[in-house]
């Protein structure tokens, strides 16, 4: 077992000094491209000025026959990388894979200083992110890098869910999770082919009438993820790092999307990925906080003043736990309207330097 000191020391000699504390950076949409494809390459200046996050899929999606031209792509994009405000981060492949070894070493030492988080797929214990933590110090003393590269990790698999807190504890460099519902259903023999979402099966339904057997019964769809999800807030909260939903595959039905999306917003996630433009604006209009809640937010916390006791506002009891609650969606929304005129405008917040 590690000693608790030598966690924040480097895993090579001349690796740079782990971080103490994960960046909390704008992150609502992580919007996926084919590296292997040169016509979405070129078109990544565009793309990058409109999500937060934009990611080069060297993974699931991307054929066989064309791994080798998905990294030299990501090479491309990021010796050319100049969006300021943008991250740009990659999704090797699994490192049980052929092709994952050389995704992470051409990442690393081809184009290390551009990437900000290397996500990895597949992650099963702290085992897998114990191999990426030295491998990723190997190659960035070897090339200089001063900064550490942060590892995200996909949930995909039962063994991953069993394992997640100490998947989540397993390096300073773990930057988050995302949940990869398409994989994990597979894994765990779920009787659904759908990419992210609920099912119709999955439902409730309310009791008889009692008066009359044959009466019509509503029924309610419910969340195959709730659980899932819920867990991997918990272990992510726990120990520093951010969580976020996954991908959400039928592209045409946006309202299903945003209603995915909202309920892992609601859950503590701090965005998802968009694997088609339509899902950007999705994604950024549920992850920013709803300026009606904002403003009662920045109500409650005035009434509250020191923040102890109790007061009510508009018949409704607010108190230290209020409070804490108001801070959370407050802070986000100055987090997101320091970079965006549009939101600080939304949320009142214009000329105000919130």
């Amino acid at each position: 077992m590690r000693s608790p000191k030598d966690f924040f020391r480097p895993l090579a000699v001349g690796a740079p000094e782990p971080v103490r504390e994960i960046p909390v950076r704008p992150s609502r949409m992580i919007h996926f491209f084919p590296a292997s494809n040169p016509k979405m390459v070129g078109k990544v200046p565009d793309m990058a000025a409109k999500v937060d996050v934009l990611l080069a899929n060297l993974e699931d999606g991307v054929p066989a026959s064309d791994k080798e031209a998905a990294r030299s792509g990501l090479v491309d994009v990021g010796k050319a990388w100049s969006a300021e405000g943008t991250q740009l981060w990659t999704r090797v492949n699994s490192l049980d894979s052929p092709w994952g070894l050389d995704d992470l070493t051409t990442a690393v030492t081809e184009v290390g200083e551009a990437l900000d988080v290397i996500m990895i797929p597949k992650v099963e214990g702290p085992e897998d992110i114990h191999y990426v933590d030295r491998l990723l110090a190997q190659l960035e003393a070897k090339v200089g890098l001063t900064e550490p590269l942060l590892v995200h990790a996909i949930l995909e698999t039962a063994r991953g869910v069993a394992n997640v807190e100490e998947i989540c504890a397993a390096s300073p460099r773990m930057q988050g999770l995302s949940l990869g519902p398409a994989d994990l259903a597979a894994n765990r023999r779920m009787k659904t082919t759908r990419v992210g979402g609920g099912h119709p099966g999955y439902l409730v339904r309310q009791d008889p009438d009692a008066e009359d057997d044959d009466a019509p019964r509503a029924t309610y769809q419910q969340d195959l993820w709730h659980y899932t999800v819920a867990r991997m807030v918990d272990a992510c909260v726990a120990n520093g790092i951010l969580p976020y939903y996954g991908p959400f595959g039928d592209i045409k039905d946006t309202t299903a999307c945003e209603d995915q999306f909202r309920n892992a917003y609601l859950l503590g996630c701090v965005g998802a990925w968009s694997l088609h433009p339509v899902q950007i604006d999705i994604a950024k209009k549920v992850f920013s906080p709803d300026p009606d809640d904002v403003a009662h937010a920045q109500r409650v916390i005035e009434a509250m003043g020191d923040g102890t006791g109790a007061v009510m506002l508009d018949g409704k009891m607010e108190d230290d736990a209020s409070v804490k609650q108001c801070h959370v969606i407050l802070s986000l929304a100055q987090e997101l309207a320091a970079d965006d005129p549009e939101l600080a405008d939304l949320y009142g917040f214009a000329g105000k330097g919130a």
